[in-house]
């Protein structure tokens, strides 16, 4: 099958490393100088150094010559990026099978990737998300990863999912697209107020109350939307959730690890050198939550420290004097 990969940062680049073995791989770079380095020494040395993509995948900078030949399409921007690469789609008039590993919601919209995707390429677009528990080193690695293939055409998901399966990269379909999104974004805002938690040194037992109690707001808020609860026990939901908030390649984990020592968000988005998306999808989750009436503390709490209307230390007193209610409410 011949795939194209749109955005060579660190996830375009590294499933273009995992799928070439199996695949006619393209891979667009918007920069130039990164396309260069990736035809010349086989390293994306800006974005992700230490892997080398193979000889076979074809490095393009011109975008249209990138998707000419494509059966199928993987959108590996941040979720900013996923809007102005849609467009360029349509201007071209591509209707080649769409999927994206990015994770969040449209700032100011709010909107999930499918939503954007059906709002500029149209509702008969097929198009479906890439998620779960899964760090772009350890794939292009080939070490062992299980993530989930959602679509708004069930049919493309099981197909597209068994394409693209490999020894290494074990890809399931499933039928819930808004939930697997909704997982995939949240989880993001979730490893930040772990990251916290675990710098301000609150020990084992709050890192697991934390993530247990969060993954229930992400339920919460994915039924709200649409999702289906079973999905969030999944590798999009649960899976996903424990990875980020739990490895140390985890860039919103590390989000939280600083602010915890007290740093500004300025400070730690300078240090950090790479879009954190929690960053992002925490004001927008806040933001749905209340438009929806559902009931996101820890959350909120993100938000808010990372607006500066909190500190980490006032955000945890927040969170703990809150009344005790039953657990499955």
């Amino acid at each position: 099958m011949n795939v194209s990969l749109l955005g060579a940062g660190a996830w375009g680049t590294a499933l273009s490393i995992a799928f070439a073995e199996a695949h006619a791989l393209t891979l667009w770079s918007r920069e130039a100088d990164v396309a260069v380095d990736l035809r010349d020494n086989r390293e994306n040395r800006r974005f992700f150094p230490g892997y080398r993509l193979p000889d076979s995948v074809a490095v393009e900078t011109v975008f249209a010559a990138a998707v000419a030949d494509a059966e199928l399409l993987i959108v590996a921007t941040p979720i900013a990026g996923l809007r102005p690469t849609a467009e360029k789609l349509r201007e071209l008039g591509c209707q080649v099978p769409l999927l994206w590993v990015c994770k969040g919601f449209e700032a100011g919209s709010g909107k999930l990737a499918h939503q954007v995707v059906g709002e500029v390429l149209g509702a008969g677009q097929i198009c479906g998300a890439l998620s779960g528990p899964s760090f772009a080193e350890e794939v292009a690695a080939a070490q062992p990863t299980a993530v989930a293939l959602a679509a708004n055409d069930p049919g493309f998901a099981r197909e597209a999912a068994r394409q693209l399966h490999g020894n290494r990269l074990r890809i399931y379909a499933n039928d819930d697209l808004v939930g697997v999104e909704v997982g995939g974004a949240v989880k993001n805002v979730l490893a930040i107020a772990t990251g916290v938690c675990d710098g301000l040194g609150l020990g084992l037992n709050s890192r697991a109350a934390l993530m247990t109690r969060g993954l229930a707001e992400i339920a919460r808020l994915g039924v709200a939307l649409g999702g289906q609860r079973e999905t969030f026990m999944g590798l999009a939901g649960m899976g996903d959730l424990i990875l980020t908030c739990t490895g140390d390649l985890s860039r919103n984990r590390r989000v939280g690890l600083a602010l915890a020592q007290g740093k500004t968000l300025e400070q730690v988005l300078a240090e950090l050198g790479h879009v954190a998306e929690g960053v992002y999808t925490a004001r927008e989750t806040d933001r749905l939550a209340r438009e929806l009436g559902v009931d996101m503390p820890i959350s909120s709490a993100v938000a808010a420290v990372l607006d500066g209307r909190l500190t980490a230390g006032q955000a945890v007193e927040q969170l703990m004097a809150r009344d005790p209610r039953e657990e499955l409410a």
